[in-house]
């Protein structure tokens, strides 16, 4: 019973964070100063009637309020200054599969391997394995992802040839063709949350490996093997899974820069485009791709903090 009254709790205040931010930013942008119509030319005519549609001349709350209508009925207006014409939400549909796909192939190469390295160096803890993998897991996590990018682009295009520059997305984003074109993105992506998986397990099951109750299990007859694979891993992943689900959750939050770099079209690409877009940012683009990344935040967030009780029942969430 408790656990229900958690969850509904803090859905509750997600909404109302998610309510308090998405308000905040939309009067920021209107408080910044507009493109007047008569900058696109033959276009202007056009510029004013989606303008009246949604409200440019009314005073900022009464736009705010015709805002939230349109949004909620996924209308967030058209392309003023980045791609021009386009109906917002459908382009952002349109450029979500790629981003989904990119995090999707990331996360599934990155849990095993970092657990695996996580168990493995608090397996061998204090000793030269141990040292090994700490010391690459420091190097990897302290590192940009760019950079790696960058890296990854000199080797595997520049020096071995064994992918193009930027990712091949003629075939569509659910297709072998991207997958395998994007092998370098989904790399350069992939080594700090390897790294953060192996950190973060290691010191999880370090901890519980030096406990009493391994002990206990150990004078009970118990192998080692038999103690760290029945109780020791099952109390280590309590505070792990919770990570592992967030990063689900976040599959559809992209990457700004990787997608920039390898040129894929995904959300991350399509916020930098909109952000960059000349003679001024595109705010109707901005807007939603500020809600969709605040919403994908909070919503990873109470995933994690749900989980919890649901993984370990001892744990009772929202109990006193």
């Amino acid at each position: 019973m408790y656990i229900f009254k958690y969850i509904l709790k803090r859905i509750a205040l997600m909404l109302f964070v998610f309510f308090v931010i998405m308000t905040m930013c939309f009067v920021l942008v209107k408080l910044l100063p507009n493109l007047p119509a008569e900058a696109f030319g033959k276009d202007m005519e056009l510029i004013l009637k989606r303008r009246e549609l949604l409200g440019y001349d009314l005073p900022i709350m009464q736009q705010y309020g015709r805002f939230l209508k349109y949004a909620v009925q996924g209308n967030f207006g058209y392309g003023e200054t980045y791609k021009m014409g386009s109906e917002v939400w459908q382009v952002f549909v349109n450029r979500l599969p790629y981003t989904m796909v990119l995090n999707l192939s990331t996360i599934v190469i990155s849990i095993p391997l970092g657990l695996a390295l996580g168990i493995f160096a608090a397996l061998k803890k204090n000793k030269w394995q141990d040292h090994l993998i700490s010391t690459g897991v420091m190097v990897f996590v302290s590192v940009p992802s760019f950079i790696y990018a960058f890296l990854v682009q000199y080797l595997l295009y520049f020096k071995l040839g064994w992918f193009g520059a930027v990712s091949d997305v003629s075939a569509g984003a659910w297709s072998w063709t991207f997958v395998r074109s994007a092998v370098p993105a989904i790399l350069s992506m992939s080594f700090g949350t390897i790294a953060g998986f192996a950190r973060y397990t290691r010191a999880e099951l370090t901890e519980v490996l030096t406990s009493d109750f391994m002990l206990l299990a150990r004078t009970k007859g118990l192998t080692k093997a038999q103690a760290t694979v029945r109780h020791a891993m099952r109390n280590a992943m309590v505070p792990i899974f919770p990570m592992i689900l967030g990063e689900f959750i976040s599959i559809m939050s992209g990457s700004l820069i990787i997608e920039q770099l390898f040129t894929i079209p995904g959300v991350g690409e399509l916020y930098i485009g909109a952000i960059q877009a000349q003679p001024a940012p595109d705010y109707n683009f901005f807007m939603l791709l500020t809600v969709f990344y605040t919403f994908i935040g909070l919503a990873a967030g109470i995933v994690i903090d749900i989980s919890y009780g649901i993984i370990d029942p001892r744990i009772r969430m929202g109990a006193r």
